[in-house]
């Protein structure tokens, strides 16, 4: 899939400015450059980048438009993204939504350098790249977004008290366990963790059995 057929298919979904497809059209050549100097994506996936990674990245907004206000609460919240290595899936959400506010953080220094460097080359104003641990940030965000950093038993306990309207995870496999194992350690109350097979947007076998798991 190139820039061309990516924004063919995204804005089936979502209206995009010519300054947002100018920005989605860039980052091919963006992280090409970058990932041939520091290693974020690997060797083999580059080539999908599109598919794999800036589709799955804005998977979380597809997902909103499901549920009634979501979608408009997160366009103008604050956002953490926790691991988010060279950008996934801050960077592609910062641009579909320009007026949410967006912290992309990660413990390791030599991904957010990609991940600032890229944000800056779009100019992203919404944007800030730190690096540290979720424990270390003073801020509580209204949104948490992550991409599979660790199961959902540990990654919970990393911003919990950290945000005050959900989590938007992406996660593959056999869920269920982490998420029954969640609940009961943090006594979450039931109805409260929400599924979306990724599969219902994007028919890519590569997305079988992938999901975007919300924690209210």
């Amino acid at each position: 899939m190139n820039a061309a057929d990516f924004l063919d298919f995204v804005k089936r979904d979502f209206p995009l400015t010519p300054l947002q497809e100018q920005r989605f059209a860039a980052l091919e050549n963006l992280y090409r450059e970058w990932n041939a100097q520091i290693n974020v994506i690997s060797r083999k996936d580059i080539d999908a980048l599109y598919e794999h990674h800036v589709l799955h990245s804005l998977a979380i907004a597809r997902y909103l438009l499901t549920v009634p206000g979501l979608y408009e609460r997160f366009a103008s919240g604050s956002v953490l993204d926790l691991g988010t290595g060279g950008g996934f899936p801050g960077i592609p959400l910062a641009i579909l939504f320009p007026s949410a506010q967006f912290v992309l953080c990660d413990s390791v220094g030599k991904k957010t350098i990609v991940a600032q460097a890229v944000a800056s080359a779009l100019e992203l104003e919404n944007v800030r790249v730190v690096n540290a641990r979720a424990e270390s940030l003073p801020q509580v965000f209204d949104f948490v977004v992550s991409r599979a950093v660790a199961s959902l038993p540990d990654f919970y306990p990393w911003v919990k008290g950290k945000f005050t309207q959900g989590i938007l995870y992406l996660k593959g496999g056999d869920v269920n366990e982490e998420i029954a194992l969640t609940m009961a350690r943090h006594r979450l109350p039931r109805g409260s963790v929400h599924t979306w097979p990724i599969s219902a947007w994007l028919k890519d076998p590569w997305y079988d059995g992938k999901l975007v798991i919300h924690f209210e």
